[in-house]
């Protein structure tokens, strides 16, 4: 399978909605073996591993998160957070077939709300994309805050 444009666009849009609507062992299985979550804590951060990072999560930890996230003893999760992903149309940056890379990026606003508590974070995100058995996986997802250097709260759903 070779993607198109609008492939990879379609893609980045069905990832937020799993999000959005709490698929999230779907959402787990859009990621490579050896994909990351990255979301820095500077602009222009280029290192998540000798920097500190808001979020660096492998596959493991996305893991983790996600069955915390279906626990009914997860005190943060009582009553549970709900998310919004408003996108932008996502760009294809770089296709590049021969090497199997791809990468998208995204301007987005997104809203998460508990109870009466409601955070709202701009940025843009970028997919860093490669075909494994005929479908697109992400290898890299790194979200990119507006505010990344602020003090935030805790950010309890995935950007």
């Amino acid at each position: 399978m070779t993607p198109t444009e609008q492939d990879l666009i379609r893609f980045v849009v069905r990832e937020a909605r799993l999000l959005d609507e709490k698929r999230f062992d779907e959402w787990l299985t859009l990621f490579t073996e050896d994909g990351y979550y990255w979301v820095p804590l500077a602009h222009g951060q280029t290192d998540p591993v000798l920097h500190t990072s808001l979020a660096y999560e492998d596959r493991l930890l996305l893991q983790l998160r996600v069955e915390r996230l279906k626990s009914p003893r997860a005190f943060s999760q009582q009553p549970p957070s709900r998310c919004h992903h408003l996108l932008q149309t996502p760009e294809v940056e770089s296709m590049d077939a021969a090497a199997n890379a791809y990468v998208t990026r995204t301007q987005f606003l997104y809203t998460e709300a508990r109870l009466d508590e409601v955070q709202q974070y701009a940025g843009t995100a970028f997919h860093s994309l490669r075909v494994v058995d005929g479908a697109l996986k992400i290898v890299l997802k790194r979200v990119n805050l507006l505010n990344c250097d602020a003090a935030l709260p805790s950010i309890q759903l995935f950007l």
